[in-house]
């Protein structure tokens, strides 16, 4: 079968390799469509803090099962399916206390250079993380349950409920967006998305975020007394990853809000932590998602809660998987989420 190794930054290899066969507690999955994260582009540039050159990327996909492993059950071969990219130890504390997401020894496939992730034709994954899709939910959408499962674990993190509250999201890349459709479809009272980015902030509104912030052209303290009233902000969720924008939330923020931290920092930033101090601001750290969040994640999607096909730019195949990079690095402003056909 065919698999594409990112063996060093910019360096993308095209193999023939053998194709899996299905162990013990194991689903095999014909994959039919990746998606483009983030956290790839970083790892493609050798810029990801935590991700480890060479590695079979793709850890966003939607397929069907092609063979059950020894003793798995509840699947039929050819059923549309997504999986959970975690694998984890389930002995580690964090996997006892219900927090696998953060366990010690975790590995995410398409991140760790031990576990492949999608960018081949076929991969093997641990049944219970295979999910099956709804018949409403097609590939395109199903390889974004992924990355929605990520906003939805980032507003869940917040230590209160979203629902009726004024919420803030810095970023409105793909992930910034989703972040800001799930606080909406969970019942936020008003959502700003700020970026620098005009057509990013257009796509926002096309998704139905109801206020949007150029930080460049506008005054984001202005705009945010001017939508939320006195009382301001309830809480933030940064998903850029540099300083600018940590710092915008940690200024604009009422005292003692929530600012939830999900984007991906390549350096360390230089934040003003004696504003955090004097305002008691919380920093909240989300990794990933559980398994109840990918529940949530497809529900989201199947009932049309979450608008996910404006998101998704273009299309590339797998042979043309260096081009897709190409693609992105040559129109920032517009990519969202580009998805790899690994088979049409």
């Amino acid at each position: 079968m065919r698999s594409v190794l990112l063996n060093k930054p910019q360096e993308l290899i095209m193999r023939e390799v053998e194709k899996p066969v299905p162990a013990k507690g194991e689903v095999l999955i014909k994959v039919k469509r990746m998606g483009i994260c983030g956290s790839d582009i970083h790892a493609y540039y050798g810029k990801h803090p935590t991700i480890y050159l060479p590695v079979v990327q793709g850890h966003e996909f939607s397929g069907v099962v092609e063979a059950l492993g020894e003793g798995v059950t509840g699947f039929e071969i050819g059923e549309a399916v997504t999986a959970r990219p975690q694998y984890t130890c389930g002995e580690c504390y964090h996997c006892r206390s219900g927090h696998e997401n953060i366990c010690h020894n975790l590995q995410v496939i398409g991140c760790n250079g031990q576990v492949p992730g999608a960018a081949q034709d076929y991969i093997p994954m641990r049944s219970h993380l295979v999910f099956k899709l709804p018949k409403n939910v097609n590939f395109d959408d199903g390889a974004m349950v992924e990355p929605v499962a990520v906003a939805v674990a980032a507003v869940r993190t917040f230590t209160f409920d979203v629902k009726d509250k004024n919420i803030l999201v810095l970023g409105a890349g793909t992930i910034g967006n989703l972040v800001a459709q799930v606080a909406k479809a969970q019942g936020a009272r008003a959502v700003m998305i700020t970026d620098v980015c005009d057509e990013k902030l257009e796509i926002a509104k096309q998704c139905g975020i109801d206020f949007t912030v150029n930080t460049i052209k506008e005054d984001l303290e202005e705009k945010a007394v001017e939508a939320f009233g006195k009382d301001g902000i309830d809480g933030a969720l940064e998903c850029v990853g540099i300083d600018a924008t940590i710092n915008q939330a940690i200024k604009v923020c009422r005292k003692r809000d929530d600012i939830i931290i999900v984007g991906i920092y390549a350096k360390d930033p230089a934040i003003r932590m004696i504003d955090v101090q004097e305002k008691e601001l919380k920093l909240i750290g989300t990794l990933m998602y559980l398994e109840q969040d990918y529940h949530e994640s497809i529900r989201l999607i199947s009932e049309g809660l979450i608008n996910v096909k404006t998101l998704q730019t273009k299309h590339f195949s797998l042979d043309e998987f260096e081009e897709a990079y190409k693609y992105i690095e040559n129109n920032r402003a517009t990519s969202m989420k580009i998805l790899i056909d690994v088979e049409k």
